[in-house]
């Protein structure tokens, strides 16, 4: 298993650097589109200061906290209580979900522009009749009580490529990720936002494909 391991590269969002800092021996690379605005770096008087540039990613991020964060507050703090609400109401479950994708989506107020009505609902159906959604906003509340950090680790070496989306929630700049992470490959997309494999899959492909070329085996 472990051979096979160290040949496959990881794609995906934020769940996927805890496994190269902690196995770097076995990832052989990491693609992502998404880090989170909690994610912090080593900071304090050993390490460089803040940029200007840094800053200002910390002000929008608390700014986006103060506009768009309450389903985040109450996912992380009272999801059991939210989740009943959710589980009994098929209209108040595709409102909770739909208002975030016409929110954070790039399709300039047209939803179905970027995607699809039964993409949509595929979507929500899965979290209905799974019945789901309850753990799903039970992650929110378990992220609060383990923050997006690696105790004791100040690097990871694994090469790293990143897609940035335009409409991304807000997103670190590169310095900052730079701070602990290997980054090999930093892409501004031409489009795209918080839904990025539903909006723009061939581009996320792509760069995926194009971050991580494939071997000869001859």
């Amino acid at each position: 298993m472990s051979d096979i391991l160290r040949r496959v590269a990881i794609s995906g969002r934020a769940y996927r650097p805890p496994l190269a800092a902690l196995y770097p021996g076995s990832v052989e690379g990491v693609h992502l589109n998404y880090i989170p605005g909690s994610f912090r770096p080593p900071l304090g008087a050993d390490y460089p200061a803040i940029t200007s540039e840094e800053q200002q990613f910390l002000d929008r991020a608390t700014m986006f906290a103060s506009v768009e964060g309450a389903y985040s507050l109450l996912q992380a703090t009272k999801p059991q209580t939210l989740s009943f609400a959710l589980s009994d109401s098929p209209v108040g479950l595709l409102g909770w979900i739909a208002e975030k994708f016409a929110s954070w989506s790039d399709c300039d107020g047209d939803l179905e522009t970027v995607i699809s009505a039964d993409a949509l609902l595929t979507n929500v159906s899965i979290y209905w009749f799974g019945n789901t959604i309850d753990s799903s906003l039970r992650m929110y509340k378990e992220n609060r009580l383990q923050p997006f950090s690696f105790p004791g680790v100040s690097r990871v070496d694994v090469p790293m490529s990143f897609a940035h989306f335009p409409k991304e929630l807000p997103t670190p700049p590169r310095s900052w990720v730079e701070r602990v992470f290997n980054v090999r490959r930093w892409t501004d997309m031409p489009k795209g936002g918080h839904f990025a494999a539903l909006e723009q899959p061939e581009l996320l492909v792509r760069d995926i494909q194009d971050s991580f070329p494939r071997k000869s085996t001859t």
